[in-house]
């Protein structure tokens, strides 16, 4: 633990990527297995399990303490997070006198705090307190954050792969390979992970490959470029996943390295009709077979997460596996074929599926090629993304292996510009971390209808409702992110002054100040007040010079998701 803990100050305090892989490198070649097989789990995100509330730690910290209720709320105000609050505070409750506590990583990870979650409610708090007063304070706020699932490293996987290939002397592509699928937090998961080439295991049937991600293009890139050297494709809207048959089983894993067998069962079933030792990289999305465009992200996202799928909701929800690329075929990694090479196989292998005779075939589509004469057709076809359900085009050099991680220079991204609406600052809350005394999340709102119209406005069927009397600010968006920090500085003073209620931690402003929101999508939604939810909003600028009574209406909205709505389409999406 004591080794964790110092690892983990190391990567907050190393500004460095070279310093924080270092750092990496140092603890991983001395790490016991079994302890080093936790803290890749915590590292790579995937252990944040919450064994006890942050409320409830927060009760046995009051309750030890003596101090107001009040003060505590006023010290996590400055401080931003909970448990941070209360190892800074440890000095001033009432602890036990106990020996210094010396354990590994993995027993306090396989032993200790689930045996503190198990315990009622006296002597679990009696546990916490004993081991508060057993841990020096930097371990204590480790051990505060491990309780209630918040750890949080800053470290990517990528930082983290190459500190491991270091120390096997392996390259990051082999590790990378390796971590796909999960790491089971034991001393042989560790071992294996390191071992030499000559000495690795037979690979699990159930493993992914790392995904290829592409990196967003410039425009000006393509000077110099010869457009027949390239590949444009539409960047659908679902989620990258890829679909393998191996062992006379399937598996559906995201991106997120999530295997996702149970909420989409029949692209499981659809992986019956594969070939062994098949791996299909694509995109799960919403669309059924009679249907010219995919559905909304907003439809998929009903899917996500289910341990069951009913039938009504396969029927609302028809999913399909849209194919973008071949990484496995008869059993053989294609990946370092170039890419045309690679759809080559894909086209052949989805023209056999689709001969056949299984019942879920018409759920495989091939992803299809956009031939461009000239760049100028690029913008073209990029206009055309929103009418066809898409978020933008793919352009992949026909030559390029299929790759790990992000790596420039074959796989670009060209996405759609943002919708724009004009919207009011109605509520702000104090952020976290560095900014936990700054407010930072805003709450945004649109006119009911346009100041000055006949009162009337249009719900999301586009029927007319009676708004009734004055035009009113209806919450329409929360935005985090867009602002600089001069900006953040000058509008917190602001909230501060224009304050009119306070609703705990959510501070209530005058309703003056007007932002242009960006975002990606509009959808019908019964779970929000506006009737719309909003699909990945943010700041785009403060609009100063625009006063409240000018900010865009619901109305505004509606026409806007209409006219999106409304764009053409083309035949291009009819695909086997």
């Amino acid at each position: 633990m004591r080794e964790f803990c110092a690892l983990y100050e190391q990567l907050d305090r190393s500004p460095g990527t070279n310093a924080r892989v270092e750092a990496l490198q140092t603890y991983l070649a001395a790490v016991d297995p079994a302890d080093g097989a936790w803290a890749l789990s915590l590292l790579l995100g995937k252990r944040r399990k919450r064994l006890i509330t942050g409320r409830r730690l927060r009760e046995i910290a009051l309750a030890a303490s003596g101090l107001p209720e009040w003060l505590f709320d006023d010290c996590h105000a400055q401080v931003g997070d909970s448990a941070e609050t209360i190892a800074l505070l440890l000095p001033q409750l009432a602890l036990p006198e106990v020996e210094l506590i010396e354990q590994p990583l993995a027993e306090w990870m396989g032993e200790r705090l689930p045996a503190i979650a198990a315990l009622e409610a006296a002597a679990q708090a009696e546990a916490v307190l004993s081991t508060w007063a057993g841990l020096p304070p930097g371990q204590a706020f480790l051990f505060n954050k491990l309780l209630t699932g918040g750890l949080r490293v800053g470290v990517s996987t990528g930082l983290v792969t190459r500190g491991l290939a270091r120390v096997a002397g392996l390259e990051d592509a082999e590790i990378a390979q390796r971590l796909m699928g999960g790491l089971e937090p034991s001393a042989e998961s560790f071992r294996a992970l390191l071992a030499p080439l000559a000495e690795a295991g037979a690979v699990p049937a159930s493993r992914p490959y790392p995904f290829f991600l592409a990196s967003p293009l410039d425009p000006a890139q393509l000077q110099g470029w010869d457009p027949a050297d390239w590949r444009a494709e539409w960047k659908w809207d679902g989620i990258r996943g890829q679909l393998i048959r191996r062992a006379g089983t399937s598996f559906l894993w995201s991106r997120g390295e999530e295997l996702v067998n149970e909420s989409f069962p029949e692209l499981v079933s659809l992986g019956e009709a594969l070939p062994e030792g098949t791996v299909i990289d694509g995109e799960v999305i919403v669309w059924g077979s009679g249907e010219k465009r995919p559905q909304s992200f907003a439809t998929l996202q009903r899917r996500l997460g289910r341990k069951s799928v009913g039938a009504s909701l396969r029927r609302q929800c028809p999913m399909a596996f849209v194919a973008y690329d071949l990484l496995e075929s008869v059993g053989a990694d294609r990946r370092e074929e170039p890419l045309q090479q690679r759809l080559q196989r894909l086209e052949a292998l989805i023209a056999s599926v689709a001969q056949g005779d299984h019942p879920e075939r018409q759920r495989l589509r091939l992803s299809p090629g956009l031939t461009l004469g000239d760049w100028q057709e690029l913008e073209q076809q990029r206009d055309r993304a929103r009418g066809l359900g898409a978020e933008g085009l793919m352009l992949k050099r026909l030559a390029s292996p299929y790759r790990s991680g992000r790596r420039r220079g074959d796989w670009w991204k060209h996405k759609l510009e943002p919708l724009h609406l004009d919207a009011v600052l109605l509520y702000a809350q104090a952020g976290r971390g560095r900014r936990a005394n700054l407010h930072t999340d805003y709450t945004f709102g649109l006119w009911s209808h346009p100041p000055g119209s006949a009162g009337m406005a249009s719900d999301t069927t586009g029927e007319q409702n009676a708004a009734g009397g004055e035009p009113q600010l209806m919450t329409f968006a929360k935005a985090y992110s867009g602002l600089n920090d001069a900006e953040i500085t000058e509008l917190d003073r602001w909230i501060r002054r224009h304050t009119t209620e306070r609703f705990g931690p959510v501070r209530a402003v005058e309703p003056l100040q007007v932002f242009e929101l960006a975002f990606e999508g509009l959808q019908p939604s019964k779970r929000h007040k506006s009737g719309l939810a909003v699909r990945f909003p943010r700041i785009s600028r403060w609009r100063r010079d625009k006063p409240a009574a000018e900010a865009d209406s619901l109305e505004s909205a509606l026409e806007l998701m209409r006219d999106v709505e409304a764009r053409p389409g083309s035949g291009a999406t009819n695909q086997g």
